[in-house]
């Protein structure tokens, strides 16, 4: 079998208006969003029916562009545990159990712990916040996730001081993740951010899209959303967050280093190797539009980068 890389993949277009405009109309007629005391059976099933999350305010950290719609989101999906094609994951992830799920929270930490999804979900009050999204590959979206800033989970942990780096583990089960049981990747998939940035408060841990639990496809139960960085540095279904001393070195990095570099900040100014980084395609959009430094997130995040060469740290 012929393992593909991203640049052989061919997209497709998934821009069917009707039949999402159709469905949210359904969901608006459903129950009213559940209670606190519900969360436990949010995630309890491995279907991809909707689940609907409790009321999140709104998020001054918002772009206010229109969000790209719930069928694309949800069915063109870059989740290599599901398999290569981005029709892959909405197809094979139903195979995806959520719930029992635990996240481990360990390395330079004063407090660790593993903390179940329910546990998690009570640290903060939740939040939709609508952030673009920017794939290496060339194409965006902008989706509406909720979740709170990272920054929570990780000050309760109370960092020590040699903590420099945090590094997030994504679950590895070839049963459940039929994609695992190819070498595409050196498995499980491993992500890193310094830590200023994973304190960054834009930087979220997302438990939903659209108001409703994470589908199977876009990480459930939880993930991790860093808007000025490439797709992939968001890593998805997490068990594992590990706070260390030295830079994490990713599934990406690994597979290919001279491709994915740490720091994988949107640059229209540093091309991949196999393609221009300058313009993007935004879902259900025909023509391609000019590439935003930080993914347009700049004011907000280029002092992390004063100082730095980022074509070098790319």
């Amino acid at each position: 079998m012929l393992i593909k890389r991203p640049s052989d993949i061919r997209p497709s277009e998934i821009t069917d208006r009707e039949i999402y405009r159709a469905r949210r109309r359904f969901l608006q007629g459903a129950p009213a969003a559940l209670a606190a005391a519900a969360l436990p059976g949010l995630f309890s099933t491995p279907a991809l029916a909707a689940q609907k999350l409790p009321g999140a305010g709104k998020s001054p950290y918002s772009t206010r562009e229109p969000a790209t719609p719930y069928k694309e989101v949800t069915t063109y999906n870059n989740f290599y545990e599901f398999g290569t094609d981005k029709a892959d994951p909405a197809r094979a992830a139903r195979t995806l159990i959520t719930r029992p799920w635990t996240v481990t929270i360990e390395g330079e930490v004063k407090k660790p712990g593993t903390h179940g999804i329910e546990e998690l979900l009570r640290l903060a009050p939740l939040e939709e916040r609508v952030y673009r999204l920017r794939c290496v590959e060339g194409w965006s979206m902008v989706i509406p996730w909720t979740g709170f800033s990272l920054s929570e989970v990780i000050r309760r942990a109370e960092p020590t001081g040699n903590a420099r780096y945090v590094e997030f583990v994504s679950l590895h089960d070839p049963r459940q993740m039929p994609g695992q049981r190819s070498g595409v990747l050196d498995w499980p998939y491993v992500e890193g951010l310094r830590l200023d940035e994973a304190m960054h408060p834009l930087t979220l841990l997302a438990f939903g899209l659209y108001g409703e639990a994470l589908p199977q496809q876009n990480g459930a139960p939880l993930r991790l959303v860093v808007p000025w960085k490439y797709g992939f540095k968001s890593a998805k279904s997490i068990v594992k967050i590990r706070l260390v001393e030295k830079p994490p070195v990713s599934a990406w990095m690994r597979a290919a280093p001279g491709e994915y570099g740490f720091f994988s900040n949107v640059n229209p100014a540093v091309d991949h190797p196999r393609w221009s980084q300058a313009r993007e395609r935004r879902i259900g959009e025909f023509l391609k539009r000019p590439t935003l430094p930080f993914n347009g997130y700049g004011d907000q995040v280029a002092q992390l980068y004063a100082g730095m060469d980022l074509k070098k740290y790319f």
